[in-house]
């Protein structure tokens, strides 16, 4: 991370959190930096020198208005508009890194390639609890290229339980033979 990157980080963690607004726009943002990392189109729109920062911001409002809080916009208009588009997804999760180490956590990264329910999330943090020890933040991220399965990853420990990891196994078992 840099130390710009962490800078936001804080700056929105401060406000989010002043405002009890932090769970809601840790969510909202982290939901923002999934699509931005899944789809060029919008990633090479935001960060585009050469389109008119009012331009940004009309997609910016388009995309999030009456999605997200007003602080969550707000706060996605005013990175896009100082030229720091590219840096939202590093943004956002030292905002997660943040938000969990005020509260004693660690954060647990759970990538699929499906929304996952809030029931299904918290089993999923649970389970993870129990096998790292740890109290534990989920980040969830839709990532297409899961396949199917979960990939999560707590601190330096990394389960992977994807159909495209059992893929893999089976294929170098195959060439075994």
């Amino acid at each position: 991370m840099t130390d710009r990157a962490s800078g936001y980080a804080a700056g929105i963690f401060e406000i989010a959190r002043a405002e009890d607004e932090l769970d809601r726009v840790q969510t909202e943002l982290l939901q923002i930096a999934a699509a931005f990392r899944s789809s060029g189109e919008l990633r090479d729109a935001l960060s585009n020198p050469q389109l008119p920062p009012d331009r940004k911001r009309s997609i910016v409002d388009g995309l999030l208005e009456g999605r997200a809080s007003d602080l969550t916009v707000a706060f996605v208009n005013f990175v896009v508009g100082a030229g720091r588009a590219s840096s939202l997804p590093d943004i956002v999760d030292e905002l997660a890194e943040t938000s969990a180490a005020a509260v004693d956590r660690e954060v647990a990264e759970i990538r699929t390639a499906v929304e996952l329910d809030a029931a299904t999330v918290e089993r999923l943090v649970a389970a993870l609890a129990r096998r790292t020890g740890k109290r534990l933040e989920p980040k969830v991220i839709v990532d297409p290229s899961v396949i199917g399965g979960i990939v999560a990853r707590v601190g330096d420990t990394v389960i992977d339980g994807s159909v495209q990891k059992r893929l893999s196994g089976l294929r170098e078992a195959l060439k075994a033979r």
